[in-house]
């Protein structure tokens, strides 16, 4: 299949993909997402004046660039397309997939007068400057690393209708558990670690596996007591060796795991409180409403969920580095809110669309080998299928103009790239 006919067919398929958001936007609107979906995946950039250049509309630039700004602003979008993906996303959460939250910070240095500018703590460094708080959302199984991106939102401390953080977090989880009917466990990290995230999940009866800072007091025996403290002193029942990729390579580490049954402070349900040690100075403290036994098998699913979630620190990178999102110029509040989304709705394009069936599968793995790739393909092999889709896109226009028609699918290349599918 040459590179044209490939952006060709890819082209179509971002085109088909729309069908999911026909029934909830004027036609307008859906030429424009379309559109910034195809902009988005050949420019990887979140930039209006570089998505302009890539629809090559026969008028001036600055008149597309015009038009883009005009349609993202629109009020709701970021609502609508978040949640047309998680219900899109749903039929493929079981009832143990996870779903993987993970607050973080888009981070705007030099910014001056951009829209309800705060200030952030920037997660890599711990230094506060300015930005804004998001958190995306993705789905995996346990174990497994592909993802499946279910929500992707901005918000800022310094916008008139921010209530909380808190806040944000509880209509996250809301908006995914009525797209997915209740199914999945939420993984959350330490900045889950709250009493009004915890009373929202337990009120509606909601699984969850989130890490704990140590400093939270847990019902052990009677007792109310420091989980650091539970956790020093818990019986370690396994011990086992666990392999993490790493930017550096690969770091190994010698780990043992064991748990306590514990409730917290005036509330009935029974919990459990998993105890890692091996990662670091400390123990690893993860509290979940699964029912855990002693047996090996039942400790390590916990374990194992969590460890998952660094599966969302390789995705948030991917976001950051593959579109600039922290590139982002736009000069309304909504307008970024409204680009999450739609930097959301190209990333399941291509990371789960264009995989989710066999002639798809084909488009994706040929995209990939179009990324140029020689020293082979890293196991979050969502660069270089971003990298690949960029490649083919560039080099036609959005505008679905007529062209010949496609081979049928059985000359297509018999490849298939394992990740798909």
């Amino acid at each position: 299949m040459d590179r044209t006919r490939s952006a060709l067919k890819i082209r179509d398929q971002i085109g088909k993909f729309m069908g999911i958001f026909y029934p909830h936007f004027s036609k307008p609107k859906q030429r424009f997402i379309e559109q910034m979906i195809f902009g988005l995946l050949a420019g990887k950039d979140v930039k209006l004046s570089t998505l302009s250049r890539k629809l090559d509309e026969p008028v001036q630039l600055k008149k597309t660039e015009e038009r883009l700004s005009r349609h993202l602003n629109a009020p709701g979008m970021d609502q609508a397309i978040n949640k047309e993906i998680a219900s899109s996303a749903s039929r493929k959460i079981h009832k143990d997939t996870l779903i993987i939250l993970d607050p973080s910070d888009i981070r705007k240095n030099y910014a001056e007068a951009m829209p309800f500018l705060g200030r952030v703590r920037d997660g890599s460094t711990g230094q506060i400057v300015n930005g804004y708080w998001s958190c995306l959302a993705v789905a995996c199984e346990v174990g497994k690393r592909r993802m499946l991106p279910l929500h992707h939102r901005l918000w800022s401390a310094e916008a008139p209708d921010f209530i909380s953080e808190n806040h944000q977090l509880r209509e996250i989880i809301n908006m995914i558990s009525r797209a997915v009917s209740r199914r999945g466990i939420y993984v959350i990290d330490r900045g889950g670690d709250r009493c009004k995230i915890y009373n929202h999940l337990l009120r509606n009866h909601w699984r969850f596996i989130i890490r704990l800072t140590g400093s939270r007091h847990l019902r052990y025996r009677g007792k109310n007591s420091r989980a650091l403290d539970l956790a020093e002193s818990c019986p370690m029942l396994y011990r086992d060796q666990l392999v993490k990729e790493t930017r550096e390579g690969e770091k190994t580490y010698q780990i043992e795991y064991g748990f306590r049954r514990v409730r917290m402070p005036g509330k009935k349900p029974w919990l459990y409180l998993i105890v890692v040690k091996g990662f670091g100075r400390k123990p690893m403290m993860l509290l979940t409403t699964e029912e855990v036994t002693k047996s090996r098998k039942s400790i390590w699913f916990i374990v194992e969920g969590y460890i998952s979630r660094w599966l969302v620190e390789d995705a948030l990178r991917f976001i950051k580095q593959s579109y600039k999102l922290e590139d982002v110029r736009v000069l309304s509040y909504q307008r970024l809110q409204n680009m999450m989304a739609l930097v959301l709705a190209a990333i399941y394009f291509s990371a789960v669309w264009l995989g989710s069936s066999v002639k798809r599968a084909v488009l994706s793995a040929y995209a990939i080998k179009a990324s140029k790739r020689f020293f082979g393909i890293a196991e979050f092999h969502y660069y270089a299928l971003a990298d690949g889709i960029a490649a083919l896109l560039s080099r036609i226009g959005a505008s679905r103009s007529p062209h010949p028609r496609s081979p049928p699918v059985s000359s297509f290349p018999q490849t298939w790239f394992p990740g798909f599918g």
